[in-house]
């Protein structure tokens, strides 16, 4: 599909999935964190028409990607007069969590709880606006490599870019005019300190990720497969243990 009509078919997917519901949300929430999703997302999202609240929520975050999320927030609040934006500052609530849970030292588990604090702060503001939480991620993350937080970023309402590589998400972002600040920077999902990249984590390009994903013959195959394997448990329904009759 041609990227302009692609651009049409998800906003009007957006719509249409609001006026299908049986009590239909008042407004579309979303986090935006300055990379290419988030502002390819949050841009279709106000292009429907309909109420939308995007936020910031930064946590120890690199000033970097928080001048980005700003940069794309005023941007959108000024193209478009359906979207409502606030700041949340999140750092003193997550240090209070970091001081409870000071027995319970580890980094990773806090680089999480860092998206997870996120993902229950976008339900209450949701639950405030009667609206539903309209998440980012795309589909080599959310279908290829698990590269989401459980019941963080990976915890929302509806997925309309999930079925776009990461390809498909940078030339949604040229059509939809995204900041090429944005366009051009690292991948990084903000949730450690050093502002390491998702490539650097996944010692994978996202070209290579994307060729491995429909190519058994990629030399990346094997470890895209390894990678994949480790996540499966996020991308697969809960366990469920099944009492016989």
């Amino acid at each position: 599909m041609e990227v302009n009509k692609k651009v049409v078919f998800i906003k009007d997917w957006i719509l249409n999935y609001v006026n299908s519901m049986p009590s239909k949300a008042q407004s579309l929430v979303i986090g935006i964190s300055g990379g290419i999703d988030s502002s390819v997302t949050s841009t279709l999202c106000a292009m429907t028409g309909l109420k939308t609240i995007v936020l910031t929520m930064p946590i120890k975050q690199n000033k970097e990607q928080n001048d980005l999320s700003l940069l794309h927030k005023k941007w959108l609040s000024e193209k478009f007069n359906n979207v409502e934006s606030h700041s949340l500052e999140l750092d003193n609530v997550f240090k209070n969590f970091e001081s409870t849970l000071s027995d319970f030292k580890s980094e990773h588990g806090m680089a999480n709880s860092r998206a997870r604090l996120r993902m229950t702060t976008l339900y209450q503001v949701a639950a405030a606006n009667k609206g539903i939480v309209v998440g980012t991620g795309n589909k080599v993350e959310d279908f290829g490599v698990g590269f989401y937080t459980k019941y963080g970023d990976g915890g929302v309402d509806i997925s309309p870019i999930a079925d776009c590589t990461k390809t498909d998400v940078w030339e949604l972002g040229k059509e939809l005019k995204i900041s090429e600040e944005i366009i051009k920077a690292k991948p990084t999902d903000g949730l450690w300190d050093d502002g390491r990249t998702d490539e650097s984590q996944l010692g994978l390009k996202y070209d290579e990720v994307e060729d491995a994903m429909k190519n058994p013959n990629s030399p990346n195959y094997e470890k895209y497969i390894k990678i994949r394997k480790l996540n499966l448990h996020k991308m697969e329904p809960i366990p469920v243990c099944k009492i016989p009759k």
